[in-house]
């Protein structure tokens, strides 16, 4: 499966580069300064004695002006965001949804008689990722929609916040598993005088803080508008990048990035180098241990790391040139991430096979050391 998502990502690219260039040369267009990560640009229509609205159904919703060669042209009408990113999110929701329901009840009831603290942790994680996936069922049919929300303001709010902020809260307790497996494997004395019940259960409840400070902001300014050109009320996707109401998420999203994916990933990449290296240093053969965390960290970077890096260029470009194109790459890697929630129940059910692994590595740093007896 780790192998094929690179491939999966590459096709889905592909696909949105065609659609790019099938639209000519593109028509350059000022931007302001504090513009938007995440999303396509647009301009408010504002109503004068010398311009009207085009003949959209009556409502009091925002209007915003778009390019027609614009890259959120080929985006919002392409077959990229009308089917395959909605069948992509259909199929992780078809397995990710009953799987991560099914981990919920198999850790309270088959890894009670373990590490409490790890139940806490994989129930944090499940439960995360189950909040993404349902969070998608709307999504599904805005895409297939031809990217028209008709949910109304609020909901296209709640739903992006909830989007967002789940991939992160789900990185965040990923991090947290792979600290505990470099303590309890590198610091098995520390380890061991730990509350690590409390400590799991404490570290569960600042990820879910995270969770709603990354809501607040999500929530307190205009998600949906009307896009003139295309005839559509998207949600998210296109946003005013020149009013003042949104500048200030600039920074906040910024912190966002690097608090949800960043940090986590740094995490997890020096935990896992760190704990390999100790347990082929310790004589034993840890081969299976050694082999399903390389799997899960693999799968981690797989998901992960596209979208992140992807987001980042985004600012980049956006900020350097005004470029927004990148943001339609970005919304397939989020497809990844997705796919990831789906990976998870599988993942929690492979790594309690080797659950007392750990366990094992500590009681076996604990006992001391015989010399041989030479007879």
């Amino acid at each position: 499966m780790a192998e094929l998502l690179p491939g999966l990502l590459i096709c889905l690219m592909a696909v949105q580069t065609i659609q790019h260039d099938g639209n000519g040369t593109r028509t350059k267009t000022s931007i302001s300064t504090g513009a938007i990560p995440k999303t396509f640009k647009g301009k408010m229509y504002r109503l004068n004695h010398t311009n009207h609205l085009p003949a959209l159904h009556p409502s009091t919703k925002p209007w915003l002006y778009v390019n027609p060669e614009d890259p959120v042209t080929a985006y919002t009408t392409g077959i990229l965001s009308t089917s395959v990113i909605p069948s992509s999110y259909i199929l992780a929701m078809l397995v990710g949804i009953p799987s991560n329901a099914y981990i919920l009840g198999f850790l309270r009831v088959r890894l009670r008689a373990k590490s409490m603290s790890t139940v806490v942790l994989y129930l944090n994680l499940a439960l995360s990722d189950l909040l993404l996936l349902l969070s998608l069922a709307l999504r599904v049919h805005y895409h297939f929609n031809g990217n028209n929300w008709i949910f109304g303001e609020i909901s296209c709010r709640l739903i992006t916040a909830l989007f967002y902020s789940n991939v992160y809260c789900a990185a965040q307790t990923i991090a947290c598993i792979s600290l505990k497996r470099y303590l309890a494997v590198v610091r098995p004395f520390l380890y061991r005088r730990l509350t690590k019940t409390t400590l799991a259960v404490g570290t569960c409840l600042v990820v879910w803080f995270l969770f709603g400070a990354a809501i607040v902001p999500e929530l307190l300014v205009r998600q949906s508008y009307q896009v003139t050109q295309l005839g559509v009320t998207t949600c998210h996707d296109v946003l005013p990048l020149e009013e003042k109401s949104h500048s200030p998420l600039v920074l906040y999203r910024l912190m966002l990035v690097c608090l949800g994916f960043i940090v986590p990933f740094l995490i997890c990449i020096y935990t896992h180098v760190v704990v390999v290296y100790h347990l082929r240093q310790s004589g034993c053969d840890w081969r299976p241990f050694i082999r399903v965390s390389t799997l899960v960290f693999v799968i981690f970077v797989v998901c992960f790391l596209p979208s992140g890096i992807l987001h980042i260029a985004h600012y980049i470009r956006l900020f350097s040139s005004g470029d927004d194109r990148l943001y339609g790459y970005y919304r397939v890697a989020v497809c990844l991430c997705c796919f990831h929630s789906c990976l998870d129940p599988f993942l929690c059910l492979l790594v309690s096979k080797t659950a007392t692994s750990e366990l094992q590595f500590i009681s076996l740093r604990e006992k001391p050391q015989r010399p041989a007896v030479i007879a």
